[in-house]
């Protein structure tokens, strides 16, 4: 029996250690090449985020250069452009198009205003001006119109035929806010078509005294706002009768005379 000397036992061991380490050297091998993809991937991230950032923010490629207003009838374009109050030149993703829109909004004739980008380098104002709803007679003669919450938004020479004139004792006193001007304007809303064309002036000397005067010398005391659909069926019922007064201010107790 022959034994195994110790320099072939330590020959043995020199190979398997040897073995090892390339075992070792190849599984770490893929990590570290995974390690410098995720390097690599994170830097270039990083670069295209501040290249972006730069672009927005800092680049002469992205700012206003226009602004374009739309929606206007009252408001001449100029008004809004000065009140928007923006920069030229001013990064587009720094404009705050909310306070743009507060500060548009500001203009008694405009009733809201949409504030936009439009990449690259243009703002749109998109106005909704205010619909007048009634007639005033204005202090130096004409008409002053009304939008619906009391402000005049435009003159007038002669009253247009489709908004009924509201009096006033004192020409050019501020409706706005005034809770006898806002039930006319209520009730004229809630009119049929048809009775709403009829309609020459409306007075109010309180909110639940809302009084029509039609065409032809008829009135109608039409009272609150409350149950429009049933008195416009009594109202339409009573008309019949060809007379010149109506009081539907009380539904189920209409009277005629």
């Amino acid at each position: 029996m022959i034994k195994s000397s110790g320099a072939s036992r330590i020959g043995r061991a020199l190979r398997r250690d040897a073995a090892g380490d390339r075992a070792t050297s190849d599984v770490n091998a893929p990590k570290k090449h995974r390690a410098w993809r995720v390097a690599f991937f994170v830097l270039a991230a990083a670069g295209i985020v501040a290249a972006a950032a730069w672009v927005l923010f800092g680049s002469p490629l992205l700012v206003v250069r226009s602004v374009i207003v739309s929606g206007t009838r009252l408001v001449p374009d100029s008004e809004v452009l000065a009140v928007a109050d923006v920069a030229p030149g001013t990064p587009l993703i720094r404009v705050n198009t909310a306070q743009v829109e507060a500060r548009v909004d500001t203009i008694r004739q405009v009733r809201s205003a949409q504030v936009t980008r439009s990449w690259p380098n243009r703002l749109v104002i998109t106005v909704r001006e205010w619909t007048p709803a009634l007639a005033l007679t204005a202090p130096g003669g004409g008409y002053d119109l009304a939008a619906p919450d009391g402000v005049v938004v435009e003159w007038a020479a002669r009253r247009p035929a489709d908004l009924p004139l509201y009096p006033v004792a004192s020409p050019g006193v501020s409706l706005r806010g005034n809770p006898d001007f806002a039930a006319a304007v209520a009730v004229l809303g809630e009119l049929p078509a048809g009775l709403r064309h009829a309609v020459r002036s409306v007075t109010a000397p309180s909110p639940d005294q809302v009084t029509l005067h039609l065409a032809g010398g008829i009135t109608v005391l039409w009272g609150g706002t409350d149950r429009a659909a049933a008195k416009a069926r009594e109202l339409t019922a009573l008309m019949q009768t060809r007379l010149r007064y109506y009081d539907v201010s009380a539904p189920g107790s209409a009277t005629a005379r």
